[in-house]
Protein backbone atom coordinates (compact mmCIF):
# COMPACT_ATOMS: atom_id res chain seq x y z
CA UNK A 1 0.00 0.00 0.00
CA UNK A 2 1.57 3.30 -1.17
CA UNK A 3 0.29 6.55 0.31
CA UNK A 4 1.42 10.01 1.10
CA UNK A 5 1.42 13.83 0.58
CA UNK A 6 2.42 15.38 -2.67
CA UNK A 7 2.89 18.51 -3.38
CA UNK A 8 2.32 20.34 -6.73
CA UNK A 9 4.68 23.08 -7.84
CA UNK A 10 5.63 24.97 -10.72
CA UNK A 11 5.01 28.75 -12.33
CA UNK A 12 1.89 30.37 -12.51
CA UNK A 13 -0.80 29.34 -15.47
CA UNK A 14 2.07 25.93 -16.25
CA UNK A 15 -1.32 23.66 -15.42
CA UNK A 16 -1.26 22.58 -11.74
CA UNK A 17 -4.37 22.69 -10.76
CA UNK A 18 -5.52 21.56 -14.14
CA UNK A 19 -3.33 18.00 -14.00
CA UNK A 20 -4.85 17.79 -10.36
CA UNK A 21 -8.54 18.19 -11.51
CA UNK A 22 -7.70 15.47 -13.93
CA UNK A 23 -5.89 13.21 -11.89
CA UNK A 24 -8.72 12.75 -9.40
CA UNK A 25 -11.73 13.05 -12.16
CA UNK A 26 -13.21 15.80 -10.51
CA UNK A 27 -13.01 19.59 -10.53
CA UNK A 28 -11.98 21.62 -6.81
CA UNK A 29 -9.10 23.77 -7.79
CA UNK A 30 -10.06 26.74 -10.23
CA UNK A 31 -8.48 26.90 -13.65
CA UNK A 32 -7.87 30.32 -15.40
CA UNK A 33 -5.50 31.90 -18.20
CA UNK A 34 -4.64 34.38 -15.38
CA UNK A 35 -1.45 34.21 -13.09
CA UNK A 36 -2.06 33.58 -9.24
CA UNK A 37 -5.21 31.61 -9.90
CA UNK A 38 -4.24 29.19 -6.78
CA UNK A 39 -3.85 31.69 -3.61
CA UNK A 40 -3.73 29.12 -1.15
CA UNK A 41 -2.69 25.13 -1.15
CA UNK A 42 -5.76 23.15 -2.19
CA UNK A 43 -5.84 19.45 -0.48
CA UNK A 44 -7.30 16.63 -2.19
CA UNK A 45 -7.20 12.83 -2.10
CA UNK A 46 -7.05 10.41 -4.30
CA UNK A 47 -7.61 6.30 -3.52
CA UNK A 48 -7.28 3.02 -5.45
CA UNK A 49 -6.44 -0.57 -4.52
CA UNK A 50 -2.78 0.93 -5.07
CA UNK A 51 -3.26 3.13 -1.87
CA UNK A 52 -3.83 6.69 -1.78
CA UNK A 53 -2.03 10.03 -3.00
CA UNK A 54 -2.88 13.51 -0.78
CA UNK A 55 -2.50 15.90 -4.19
CA UNK A 56 -1.42 19.73 -2.41
CA UNK A 57 -1.95 22.24 -5.03
CA UNK A 58 0.21 25.43 -4.58
CA UNK A 59 0.35 28.87 -5.63
CA UNK A 60 2.65 29.87 -8.79
CA UNK A 61 6.40 30.92 -8.03
CA UNK A 62 6.53 34.35 -8.63
CA UNK A 63 7.83 37.34 -6.81
CA UNK A 64 6.25 38.60 -4.04
CA UNK A 65 5.14 42.58 -4.23
CA UNK A 66 2.20 42.27 -1.82
CA UNK A 67 1.54 40.58 1.93
CA UNK A 68 -0.57 38.23 0.02
CA UNK A 69 1.89 37.62 -1.92
CA UNK A 70 4.17 36.86 0.48
CA UNK A 71 1.68 34.39 2.03
CA UNK A 72 1.26 32.63 -1.32
CA UNK A 73 5.37 32.15 -1.10
CA UNK A 74 5.23 30.76 2.56
CA UNK A 75 3.02 28.25 1.19
CA UNK A 76 4.75 27.15 -1.05
CA UNK A 77 7.97 26.52 1.47
CA UNK A 78 5.93 24.85 4.05
CA UNK A 79 4.03 22.19 1.48
CA UNK A 80 7.38 21.48 0.50
CA UNK A 81 8.54 20.79 3.52
CA UNK A 82 5.67 19.09 5.22
CA UNK A 83 4.79 16.71 1.88
CA UNK A 84 6.20 13.55 1.36
CA UNK A 85 7.84 14.18 -2.21
CA UNK A 86 7.20 16.74 -4.96
CA UNK A 87 5.93 16.92 -8.46
CA UNK A 88 6.99 19.95 -10.44
CA UNK A 89 5.36 21.19 -13.51
CA UNK A 90 6.84 23.25 -16.47
CA UNK A 91 6.03 23.84 -19.96
CA UNK A 92 7.85 22.86 -22.96
CA UNK A 93 10.90 24.78 -22.71
CA UNK A 94 14.97 24.78 -22.70
CA UNK A 95 14.60 28.44 -20.36
CA UNK A 96 15.86 28.30 -17.06
CA UNK A 97 15.45 31.46 -15.18
CA UNK A 98 14.98 32.81 -11.42
CA UNK A 99 11.60 31.26 -11.01
CA UNK A 100 13.27 27.96 -12.13
CA UNK A 101 16.22 28.52 -10.30
CA UNK A 102 13.96 29.73 -7.41
CA UNK A 103 11.92 26.02 -7.60
CA UNK A 104 15.82 23.96 -8.01
CA UNK A 105 16.94 25.41 -4.73
CA UNK A 106 13.91 24.59 -3.18
CA UNK A 107 13.77 20.77 -4.23
CA UNK A 108 17.22 20.02 -3.42
CA UNK A 109 17.37 21.43 0.34
CA UNK A 110 14.11 19.69 0.67
CA UNK A 111 15.65 16.06 -0.17
CA UNK A 112 12.23 15.16 -0.92
CA UNK A 113 11.98 12.16 -3.66
CA UNK A 114 10.45 14.16 -6.57
CA UNK A 115 9.77 14.24 -10.29
CA UNK A 116 9.55 16.54 -13.13
CA UNK A 117 6.30 16.44 -15.05
CA UNK A 118 5.87 18.56 -18.47
CA UNK A 119 2.57 19.30 -19.33
CA UNK A 120 1.15 20.89 -22.61
CA UNK A 121 3.25 18.00 -24.43
CA UNK A 122 -0.27 18.52 -27.29
CA UNK A 123 1.35 21.41 -27.91
CA UNK A 124 4.66 21.04 -28.61
CA UNK A 125 7.00 19.19 -30.99
CA UNK A 126 8.72 15.93 -29.90
CA UNK A 127 11.90 17.25 -30.16
CA UNK A 128 11.05 20.07 -27.80
CA UNK A 129 10.06 17.55 -25.54
CA UNK A 130 13.30 16.09 -25.76
CA UNK A 131 15.47 18.98 -25.13
CA UNK A 132 13.52 20.33 -22.42
CA UNK A 133 13.73 16.47 -21.06
CA UNK A 134 17.53 16.98 -21.08
CA UNK A 135 17.68 20.66 -20.01
CA UNK A 136 15.82 19.88 -16.60
CA UNK A 137 17.41 16.22 -15.72
CA UNK A 138 20.38 18.06 -16.31
CA UNK A 139 19.70 21.29 -14.05
CA UNK A 140 17.97 19.35 -11.46
CA UNK A 141 20.99 17.09 -11.11
CA UNK A 142 23.30 19.91 -10.55
CA UNK A 143 21.11 21.47 -7.98
CA UNK A 144 21.19 18.48 -5.94
CA UNK A 145 24.90 17.92 -6.36
CA UNK A 146 25.52 21.74 -5.05
CA UNK A 147 22.94 21.77 -2.61
CA UNK A 148 21.53 18.12 -1.25
CA UNK A 149 22.71 15.81 0.43
CA UNK A 150 24.91 12.45 -0.30
CA UNK A 151 22.14 10.39 -0.37
CA UNK A 152 20.20 12.54 -2.55
CA UNK A 153 22.82 12.78 -5.63
CA UNK A 154 22.09 9.40 -6.78
CA UNK A 155 18.44 9.54 -6.77
CA UNK A 156 19.16 12.38 -8.71
CA UNK A 157 20.41 10.81 -11.67
CA UNK A 158 17.53 8.89 -12.39
CA UNK A 159 14.76 11.74 -11.82
CA UNK A 160 11.71 10.58 -13.35
CA UNK A 161 10.67 13.22 -16.26
CA UNK A 162 7.45 12.64 -17.99
CA UNK A 163 5.55 14.54 -20.46
CA UNK A 164 1.67 15.06 -20.55
CA UNK A 165 -1.49 17.14 -21.42
CA UNK A 166 -3.75 17.45 -17.77
CA UNK A 167 -6.49 19.35 -20.45
CA UNK A 168 -6.25 16.85 -23.11
CA UNK A 169 -5.96 14.26 -20.74
CA UNK A 170 -3.15 13.10 -22.44
CA UNK A 171 -1.14 10.11 -20.22
CA UNK A 172 -2.84 10.63 -17.28
CA UNK A 173 -2.74 6.73 -15.99
CA UNK A 174 1.18 6.76 -16.52
CA UNK A 175 1.32 9.90 -14.15
CA UNK A 176 -0.71 8.71 -11.73
CA UNK A 177 1.65 4.94 -11.27
CA UNK A 178 4.79 6.97 -11.56
CA UNK A 179 3.10 9.33 -8.56
CA UNK A 180 2.63 5.99 -6.92
CA UNK A 181 6.17 4.92 -7.60
CA UNK A 182 7.33 7.56 -5.88
CA UNK A 183 5.34 7.62 -2.65
CA UNK A 184 6.75 5.57 0.24
CA UNK A 185 4.68 2.87 2.08
CA UNK A 186 2.06 3.88 4.11
CA UNK A 187 -1.59 3.57 5.67
CA UNK A 188 -4.74 5.47 4.28
CA UNK A 189 -4.65 9.03 6.17
CA UNK A 190 -8.13 9.72 5.03
CA UNK A 191 -11.66 7.71 4.19
CA UNK A 192 -11.30 5.90 0.23
CA UNK A 193 -14.42 8.26 -0.08
CA UNK A 194 -12.72 11.75 0.41
CA UNK A 195 -11.90 13.80 -1.94
CA UNK A 196 -11.04 17.37 -0.56
CA UNK A 197 -10.97 18.88 2.71
CA UNK A 198 -11.87 22.25 1.26
CA UNK A 199 -15.43 23.33 2.74
CA UNK A 200 -18.33 23.90 0.39
CA UNK A 201 -18.52 27.17 1.49
CA UNK A 202 -14.77 27.81 0.15
CA UNK A 203 -14.97 25.82 -2.74
CA UNK A 204 -18.26 28.50 -3.24
CA UNK A 205 -16.15 31.11 -2.97
CA UNK A 206 -13.42 29.94 -5.50
CA UNK A 207 -16.06 29.37 -8.20
CA UNK A 208 -16.65 32.58 -8.19
CA UNK A 209 -13.80 34.05 -8.23
CA UNK A 210 -12.79 31.72 -11.07
CA UNK A 211 -15.66 33.51 -12.84
CA UNK A 212 -14.25 37.05 -12.17
CA UNK A 213 -10.64 35.95 -13.57
CA UNK A 214 -11.99 34.88 -16.73
CA UNK A 215 -14.08 37.62 -17.71
CA UNK A 216 -12.44 40.60 -15.88
CA UNK A 217 -9.65 42.40 -17.79
CA UNK A 218 -6.44 43.97 -17.27
CA UNK A 219 -5.25 44.21 -13.33
CA UNK A 220 -9.02 43.82 -11.85
CA UNK A 221 -8.83 40.38 -11.29
CA UNK A 222 -5.44 40.35 -9.18
CA UNK A 223 -7.04 42.92 -6.90
CA UNK A 224 -10.59 40.62 -6.21
CA UNK A 225 -11.32 38.11 -3.30
CA UNK A 226 -14.72 36.63 -2.69
CA UNK A 227 -16.49 36.35 0.72
CA UNK A 228 -19.38 34.24 1.49
CA UNK A 229 -21.69 36.17 3.62
CA UNK A 230 -23.99 33.62 4.25
CA UNK A 231 -24.64 29.89 3.00
CA UNK A 232 -27.75 28.34 3.82
CA UNK A 233 -29.69 25.24 2.72
CA UNK A 234 -33.92 25.43 2.75
CA UNK A 235 -36.66 23.59 1.20
CA UNK A 236 -39.34 24.96 -1.21
CA UNK A 237 -42.66 24.67 -0.88
CA UNK A 238 -42.35 21.99 -3.93
CA UNK A 239 -40.29 20.10 -1.04
CA UNK A 240 -37.17 20.50 -3.08
CA UNK A 241 -34.15 21.31 -1.44
CA UNK A 242 -32.61 24.82 -2.19
CA UNK A 243 -28.92 26.42 -0.74
CA UNK A 244 -29.08 30.09 -0.17
CA UNK A 245 -25.80 31.72 -0.91
CA UNK A 246 -25.00 35.65 -0.14
CA UNK A 247 -21.48 36.72 -1.01
CA UNK A 248 -19.46 39.96 -1.59
CA UNK A 249 -16.77 40.00 -4.32
CA UNK A 250 -13.64 43.01 -3.21
CA UNK A 251 -12.08 44.55 -5.31
CA UNK A 252 -9.17 47.44 -4.35
CA UNK A 253 -10.67 50.16 -6.18
CA UNK A 254 -14.02 52.36 -6.48
CA UNK A 255 -13.42 52.65 -10.23
CA UNK A 256 -13.29 48.58 -10.49
CA UNK A 257 -16.04 48.32 -8.82
CA UNK A 258 -18.05 49.94 -11.58
CA UNK A 259 -16.36 47.46 -13.90
CA UNK A 260 -17.20 44.23 -11.85
CA UNK A 261 -20.69 45.29 -11.94
CA UNK A 262 -20.76 46.48 -15.41
CA UNK A 263 -23.74 48.63 -17.29
CA UNK A 264 -27.21 48.00 -15.63
CA UNK A 265 -25.23 45.06 -14.02
CA UNK A 266 -24.87 42.97 -16.85
CA UNK A 267 -21.19 42.06 -15.74
CA UNK A 268 -22.20 40.90 -11.79
CA UNK A 269 -24.98 38.75 -14.06
CA UNK A 270 -22.28 37.01 -15.75
CA UNK A 271 -20.28 36.18 -13.11
CA UNK A 272 -23.16 34.99 -11.23
CA UNK A 273 -25.00 33.02 -13.53
CA UNK A 274 -21.87 30.66 -14.47
CA UNK A 275 -20.98 30.68 -10.77
CA UNK A 276 -24.05 29.25 -9.89
CA UNK A 277 -24.56 26.56 -12.42
CA UNK A 278 -20.91 25.30 -11.16
CA UNK A 279 -21.95 25.25 -7.39
CA UNK A 280 -25.35 23.85 -8.48
CA UNK A 281 -23.03 20.87 -10.07
CA UNK A 282 -21.24 20.54 -6.72
CA UNK A 283 -24.42 20.79 -4.28
CA UNK A 284 -26.39 18.67 -6.99
CA UNK A 285 -29.33 20.75 -6.08
CA UNK A 286 -30.51 24.27 -6.78
CA UNK A 287 -29.13 27.63 -5.88
CA UNK A 288 -29.93 31.03 -5.17
CA UNK A 289 -26.90 33.21 -5.78
CA UNK A 290 -26.88 37.00 -4.30
CA UNK A 291 -23.69 38.85 -5.19
CA UNK A 292 -22.66 42.20 -3.82
CA UNK A 293 -19.39 44.29 -4.96
CA UNK A 294 -17.33 46.32 -2.40
CA UNK A 295 -14.71 48.40 -2.29
CA UNK A 296 -12.29 47.52 0.38
CA UNK A 297 -8.84 49.37 -0.35
CA UNK A 298 -5.40 47.84 0.02
CA UNK A 299 -6.70 44.72 0.99
CA UNK A 300 -3.73 42.36 -0.29
CA UNK A 301 -1.20 44.20 2.06
CA UNK A 302 -3.54 44.41 5.43
CA UNK A 303 -3.05 41.63 7.95
CA UNK A 304 -6.21 41.53 9.23
CA UNK A 305 -8.42 41.12 5.47
CA UNK A 306 -6.05 38.65 4.67
CA UNK A 307 -6.81 36.30 7.67
CA UNK A 308 -10.51 36.94 7.67
CA UNK A 309 -9.72 35.59 3.86
CA UNK A 310 -8.35 32.88 5.00
CA UNK A 311 -5.08 33.88 4.24
CA UNK A 312 -3.56 33.30 7.36
CA UNK A 313 0.03 34.44 6.66
CA UNK A 314 2.67 31.87 8.55
CA UNK A 315 4.27 33.44 11.67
Amino acid sequence: MKSGFLAILGRPNVGKSTIMNALIGQKIAIVSPRAQTTRKKIQTVFTDDRGQIIFLDTPGITKAETKLGEYMDDEIEETVKTADAAMWIIEPSTFIGAGERKMLSLLAKSHKPAMIVINKEDLAEENKIARTKETYSQAYQQAVLELGKAKDIEAAKDVKILACSGKAGLHMKDLMQAIFDLLPEGPLYYDPDTLTDETEREIASEYIREKCLLFLDKEIPHGIAVEIMKMKERTTANGEPIVDIEASILCERESHKGIVIGKKGAMLKKIGSNARHDIEEMLDCKVNLKLWVKVRPGWRDNDMNLKSLGYNKKK
